[in-house]
């Protein structure tokens, strides 16, 4: 996701991924030349300044930008990209990127909620979302956790996000990742909405138990005007409406 991983993690997130959502009604597709979607991208420190105003005269309607990692680490672009979003008309989210391994899920949640991921009700805040793949550091593929140690660390994590914030969080995450280290968990997607990691010109299978996805990030070396060098190229299954309201909760 936006050069905030090691090449290793880029090699593990080229796999399968999805986002569904019950906050909002989709409609699925087959790609990124079908119908009703809508463009964004996701971005870190690693895309530099950006040119927010450039990027939505471009037809990029929502972004999520990284917040933070695990439980000290804040992208230091952050502040002044989650403002200029907003300012230049994009619809934007938090996300934070989940280390399993190194604390509780609800411990991260909370510095999360703190540290940019809190949401309101003004047409261009989403909720955070919870990126949640294959492990880059030490610590093993699934980070060392049982698929029941990660399906309580990933509740824990939900649970704590909607108690301090009201809203379900969007849920990122490959559909091998999701199925192998969750043991194809199929609990939040009722009400969490699925983000779909694969980079491919069809969305390919969804996680276990998961109808349909709400974001599809289809790319990893995108070109968008106001950024220089790649950037990861988004879908949001439906039309900015729909966008409008899952941001507001309606």
């Amino acid at each position: 996701m936006a050069r905030t991983r090691s090449s290793l993690r880029r090699a593990f997130a080229a796999g399968l991924t999805v986002l569904a959502t019950a906050a909002a009604t989709l409609v699925a597709t087959a790609g990124p030349a079908a119908a009703a979607t809508t463009a964004g991208i996701d971005v870190s420190r690693y895309q530099g300044s950006i040119n927010w105003t450039s990027v939505r005269n471009s037809g990029i309607e929502f972004a999520f930008i990284k917040a933070t990692e695990g439980t000290s680490y804040k992208d230091p672009n952050f502040n002044t990209n989650y403002v200029n979003a907003y300012n230049a008309g994009v619809i934007r989210g938090a996300y934070h990127f989940a280390r399993p391994n190194i604390s509780a899920g609800s411990t991260q949640a909370a510095y999360l909620a703190s540290n940019g991921g809190a949401w309101s009700a003004d047409s261009r805040t989403l909720p955070a979302a919870l990126d949640i793949e294959a492990n880059p550091y030490s610590g093993g593929y699934c980070y060392g956790l049982s698929t029941t140690g990660m399906r309580n660390w990933v509740q824990d994590f939900l649970n704590t996000y909607r108690s301090r914030t009201g809203r379900y969080a969007v849920i990122y995450t490959t559909t091998s990742w999701w199925n192998q280290c969750t043991g194809s968990w199929t609990g939040p997607w009722a009400n969490h909405p699925l983000w779909l990691a694969r980079w491919s010109s069809t969305p390919g299978a969804l996680p276990a138990g998961a109808s349909v996805w709400s974001f599809w990030q289809y790319t990893s070396t995108g070109s968008v005007s106001g950024i220089s060098g790649n950037v990861d190229r988004n879908y949001w299954n439906g039309d900015r409406s729909r966008l409008v309201a899952l941001a507001n909760n309606t």
